[in-house]
């Protein structure tokens, strides 16, 4: 049998917006069984047993991360066994953050085994004549999860708090065969695949550049045709550490040259503040430019842009280029940031002085050396920012085939 898209014009308008005609709107409770967590003491909790409890912390951005604040049991009762989760049941939080409909908090079973559904948390499992894979897609829809989050706005602070009872009267938009369902789901699990497989091959990438960086930076390997010793010397005698400039709010303008502040380079934020100010040049960064955060969330940068004012927090760094290249400082300083997050556990709250930076000592070989080192260190970059682009590409994909096949805009029809 042979699949097909196929345009439908007959549509219904519906609570959560047009279907199809043939299509129904049910409740979330008529395609499944609910059922919320269990308060399981804290106290009985262990760092390891047989079976993991499943916290709201474990359910995050459509994901399950077992390995984040792990609790254990050694056993339980028989008035717990309901509590055990099985392949194919959706996790789903009952708590989430307010405005923030492009948010999942969902997460469909596949291989663990052993876990148990902790409070603040439901598990749904879909009838026999449902699809949960289509199920858990359905969930993922901004349209649900408009519903949710309007459902809980009654909540504390900036928290959404969903009831059972509640949950279950959620609306989803439902095909009329069970064939239907799984053809959507199938689609769209392909996607997932995809999306999958560039996650691996990335986590590949990156172990392979982080042991290729341990070796080349270091001179643990050496390149063919390099030989010689490498020379000790403190950075501040090859590079400059030019501050950025603090800014009061009346300096702010609409326009003018754009201020790039740390979440400029975080993504927490993309607006930019300008100023007409008539600096000193080395207040300015051009395209190409060496420059490192300093503060709160540190590490090393390569401006992509055009002319713009470094802020407070921000050093422009300068190489002496006669004796240090760019790119080869530039991956060392990626391998330092990654050592200083590791001894301070993973925190990014750790403020660097201009002082001690100039007093780290750096081990360098000669220029040509470092310009080779530096090149293959920036094509294994451009080869993961590739495969990065690729998945961001195929999640925009996914996110437009849910917006068509789970609204029946686009059906899967048999021939």
């Amino acid at each position: 049998m042979e699949l097909m898209t196929e345009e439908k014009k007959n549509f219904k308008q519906t609570e959560v917006g047009l279907i199809p005609e043939d299509w129904k709107l049910v409740k979330l409770e008529d395609l499944s069984e609910l059922l919320g967590g269990y308060a399981f003491k804290s106290s009985n909790f262990k760092s390891s047993g047989k079976f993991q409890v499943v916290k709201m912390s474990n359910v995050y951005m459509n994901d399950l991360n077992l390995n984040r604040s792990q609790s254990y049991l050694d056993k339980i009762q028989s008035s717990q066994t309901d509590y055990l989760l099985k392949s194919g049941d959706i996790i789903i939080s009952l708590t989430g953050t307010v405005g923030k409909e492009d948010y999942g908090f969902s997460y469909r079973l596949r291989d663990e085994t052993n876990l148990l559904l902790n409070q603040r948390l439901a598990k749904v499992s879909a009838k026999p004549d449902i699809s949960n894979v289509f199920l858990d897609f359905q969930l993922k829809t901004r349209a649900f999860l408009k519903q949710f989050y309007e459902l809980g706005k009654g909540g504390t602070g900036n928290q959404t708090n969903v009831s059972i009872k509640n949950l279950a009267g959620l609306h989803i938009p439902l095909p009329p065969t069970l064939e239907e369902q799984q053809a959507i789901a199938s689609a769209l699990s392909d996607v997932d695949e995809l999306i999958r497989s560039l996650d691996r091959l990335i986590e590949k990438k990156e172990a392979i550049k982080k042991g290729t960086m341990q070796q080349l930076l270091t001179g643990q390997k050496r390149l063919p045709g390099f030989d010689g010793e490498w020379e000790e010397i403190r950075s501040g005698e090859v590079v400059d550490y030019i501050n950025g400039r603090a800014y009061s709010k009346h300096e702010w303008e609409n326009k003018g040259t754009p201020v790039v502040r740390l979440q400029n380079l975080t993504g927490s934020g993309e607006d930019y503040y300008y100023s007409n100010l008539n600096l000193p040049e080395k207040n300015y960064m051009y395209d190409g430019d060496l420059i490192f955060m300093w503060s709160a969330s540190f590490g090393p940068y390569i401006w992509n842009g055009p002319k713009a004012i470094y802020h407070y927090h921000i050093w422009k760094i300068d190489c002496n280029e006669d004796k240090i290249d760019k790119m080869f400082y530039y991956h060392k300083l990626v391998r330092l940031t990654e050592e200083l997050k590791q001894t301070t556990s993973g925190s990014t709250m750790l403020h660097l002085t201009k002082a001690g930076m100039e007093k780290f000592k750096l081990n360098l070989p000669q220029l040509e050396e470092q310009k080779a080192i530096a090149q293959i260190l920036s094509d294994m970059d451009r080869e993961l920012q590739t495969l990065r682009q690729k998945r961001e590409k195929f999640k925009q994909v996914k996110q437009g085939m849910m917006q068509e096949l789970l609204t029946g805009k686009v059906r899967l029809v048999a021939e």
